[in-house]
């Protein structure tokens, strides 16, 4: 059994290091944050203190929970360091100069306890270079661990063990990095820049290199280097503005000192006068002036910069991909002119460095795939984009050149790297061989399920799917994962089958998001038609479905990861039980496109909070806290703070690595199964016309403020004629039907105003709420 790491001692309050203690912190283990004593003022851990203080600022935020915070101690490498003897593993993330690092691990050699891993996350000294001089034990202790910036949202992290790394002490920390930071391990060799960082800059250096050289746009860069490469929509020029402009050079002038002569890479050095123009005044991307794209706040219009003149211009969007070049790689690459050119210099030159890299910097291809993939959040990995055009595509086009062909493309000659074999996914070795593609212990996935097996039930919109020890998972598949009436259906056919042939429900799926609510593309086709009747058919179904899964004669777990949103979050409300992944944001959205919760939300709300303990008693309390968080459609930005936003149950749980979200949900649907019985219907005394009056004058007060338009007040006042029960008071008993009656009422009177309806189309065409 792998040691337990209870505590962790992280040396370099920087931006890497303080957002690796804040992910350590989320995690629920404490940690200690060291830096330098500053050179001005009385508090010595300034350094410190100042950087989880920011951290607390920061958006995206680097905590899960501001309470996860309070597990951060900061502290002083003068004062403090002897304290790394009560840590289990010391995590070092000081400035990238070997002398400095060489100088601490010197230190911390006489400090720590045998058997504490100590990691470095260097990004480009070799491992070798790092221990010279230190004793046989901190050898043993020491590997390298690369996370990547943002640490909270990045799951790559990249581990280099030494050749004189115990096995035990590597184990332990690739276990706590991957159940309890969340992270993917991808093994790495001792080389420099390791895989992601060392194809990433490459990459980035070609695709600029080219655009310059063939006179393109940044706009058409990024429109053929972006989407139909499977890189994010940002495209080329666009990352680099994420990433920063500044940071280009460093990595530049850092792999150039420590990468061995010959290496392709040196083939793209030059000197940028442009790039080093723009980070001398301060556009070094979107933390600074801008970047390569910036808005200008005056005109409100997005500026582009001309590569040729080193001036900003107003954004010219390139026209449509022509045929097929948009979605095929081969049509790309094959397209005549700047487009097929521009595509073949970043694929050709890219995808051979990555297959020369196979045996150097990684052991295989999957270890490659999945760095870029987590990485650099490319939709493919190097070797399933040449899969995508054909190694022998690939092979040929570079020998004709007159090109090195990397040895893996020869190996492979026409076959494909990956390929589906039995049921099973496989990858091809270096030695020529298929092996399966391995996953960590404990992982189980629904994509290698849907390999081998076929869904018990499946339509358009959803498949239930056996996923092994009597448990069946149901899986929506539309786009953004939206809730439509072919939804509500199989969960309706579900229900029986289940019952007469399994012992539990898990609804889970690996999308992205687990469902961002409603379709209303669908609802507002309905609404232009007029079909009334069909609208409130359609929200009754939904009513009746959650309910149906509600009281289940067997339990129900829902297993969300991303954006949980609307009837997506309605869906948690009603499951017996959650396993969420940390990183899912979940809310009752609906008043901030007109409507008002249709699917159940409200009544499970207020049966929370009445039983939660945590609001004094009467309905006034509960009702507020109901009325806050959907009036203004608050979403909670993690599990952690939907779990304090009562989205979560207190004894849910949080899955923190979403590869493993799949095998804990059915553990825990498991764990409910013995003796199992369908929870009581509840019933509701609620506040009335008094409450409601009060609610409102809560909204108007906002609106007196400009914080809350006419319309606002509006949706405001269906919301609390639900949440107050109508025509009800405090003696009346309000049944869960009747209220679900209430909701169904207040939906219709929504969706069937312009105002609303405005909203609803603005929200579909823009993705942005429309303030009317």
């Amino acid at each position: 059994m792998v040691d337990a790491v209870k505590k962790v001692c992280v040396i370099g309050a920087g931006v890497m290091g303080a957002g690796i203690a804040a992910q350590i912190a989320n995690a629920g283990i404490p940690v200690l944050l060291l830096d330098i004593v500053p050179r001005e003022g009385d508090d010595r851990d300034a350094v410190a203190k100042g950087a989880v203080a920011k951290m607390l600022k920061t958006d995206p935020a680097p905590f899960m929970s501001k309470r996860a915070a309070k597990l951060v101690e900061t502290g002083n490498i003068d004062d403090h360091l002897d304290r790394v003897a009560e840590c289990d593993w010391i995590v070092e993330a000081i400035v990238e100069r070997l002398d400095i690092k060489q100088a601490l691990y010197a230190k911390l050699e006489a400090l720590k306890r045998p058997g504490t891993a100590v990691s470095s996350n260097t990004s480009t000294i070799p491992l070798g270079n790092l221990i010279e001089g230190r004793s046989d034990q901190f050898k043993a202790d020491f590997l390298i661990t690369h996370f990547f910036n943002p640490p909270r949202y990045m799951r790559l992290v990249e581990i280099v063990r030494g050749e004189h790394t115990d096995v035990a002490v590597a184990e332990k920390v690739e276990d706590f990095v991957d159940r309890f930071m969340g992270k993917r391990i991808v093994r790495a060799k001792d080389t420099p820049g390791f895989i992601a960082n060392r194809i990433g800059t490459y990459w980035l250096a070609i695709a600029i290199n080219a655009a310059m050289d063939q006179g393109l746009t940044v706009e058409e860069a990024d429109q053929i280097g972006g989407r139909p490469m499977g890189v994010p929509k940002t495209g080329i020029f666009g990352l680099i503005d994420l990433v920063g402009v500044d940071l280009m050079p460093l990595l530049s002038k850092s792999l150039s000192s420590t990468l061995p002569a010959g290496d392709p890479y040196f083939d793209t050095v030059r000197e940028l006068p442009l790039v080093d123009k723009m980070i001398a005044e301060g556009f070094t991307g979107r933390k600074g002036k801008g970047g390569f794209y910036r808005f200008d706040k005056a005109t409100r219009t997005k500026l582009s910069l001309d590569l040729a003149t080193g001036e900003y211009r107003p954004e010219a969007k390139p026209a449509e991909l022509p045929g097929k070049t948009g979605k095929d790689l081969a049509a790309l690459l094959a397209e005549p002119g700047k487009i097929g050119t521009y595509a073949w210099s970043i694929l050709g030159n890219t995808l051979s460095y990555a297959a020369m890299l196979v045996g150097e910097a990684a052991d295989d291809v999957v270890a490659i795939d999945d760095a870029m993939k987590l990485g650099y959040n490319w939709k493919y990995g190097p070797f399933e984009l040449i899969d995508r055009m054909g190694p022998g595509v690939l092979a040929a086009r570079l020998a004709e050149e007159g090109r090195d062909v990397p040895a893996i493309l020869t190996t492979a000659g026409d076959r494909p790297f990956y390929r589906v074999e039995n049921g099973q996914r496989q990858y091809l070795t270096a030695r020529g061989e298929y092996a399966d593609v391995p996953r960590a212990d404990g992982v189980e996935l629904l994509e290698d399920i849907k390999l081998r097996s076929q869904p018990i039930l499946t339509n358009l919109s959803a498949s239930l799917w056996d996923v092994g020890d009597g448990v069946v998972a149901l899986e929506f598949h539309t786009k953004m994962n939206a809730l439509d009436d072919q939804v509500v259906a199989l969960i309706n056919e579900a229900i029986p089958v289940v019952r007469e042939r399994f012992k539990a429900l898990v609804v889970y799926n690996e999308a992205s998001n687990f469902s961002a609510g409603a379709n209303l593309g669908a609802a507002m086709f309905a609404v232009g038609a007029g079909l009334w009747d069909m609208v409130e058919a359609s929200v009754a179904g939904g009513q009746q479905a959650y309910k149906a899964l509600k009281y289940a004669p067997f339990p129900v777990v829902s297993a969300p990861a991303g954006l949980s949103l609307g009837g997506g979050c309605e869906i948690l409300l009603h499951s017996d039980a959650v396993q969420a992944h940390a990183e899912t944001y979940a809310g009752l959205v609906e008043c901030g496109v007109g409507l008002v919760p249709g699917w159940g939300g409200n009544g499970e709300m207020l049966d929370r909070w009445t039983k939660s303990g945590m609001v004094p008693k009467g309905p006034m309390p509960v009702l507020t806290k109901v009325f806050q968080a959907v009036s203004t459609a608050q979403v909670a930005k993690s599990a952690a703070e939907a779990k304090e936003m009562m989205i979560l149950r207190k004894d849910d749980g949080i899955t923190m690595n979403r590869d493993r979200l799949l095998a804990d949900a059915k553990a825990k649907a498991l764990s409910l199964v013995e003796g199992y019985v369908a929870p009581e219907k509840p019933t509701f005394r609620l506040a009335g016309e008094s409450g409601r009056t009060g609610l409102n004058m809560a909204v108007a007060d906002f609106h007196k403020k400009g914080m809350a338009t006419d319309y606002d007040l509006v949706v405001a006042d269906r919301l609390a004629e639900v949440l107050t029960g109508g025509e009800a008071d405090l003696v009346d008993i309000v049944t869960e039907d009747q209220l679900l009656d209430l909701e169904r009422a207040a939906f219709m009177a929504s969706v069937k105003d312009p105002r609303t309806q405005a909203r609803v189309v603005h929200m579909l065409q823009t993705g942005k709420p429309l303030r009317n």
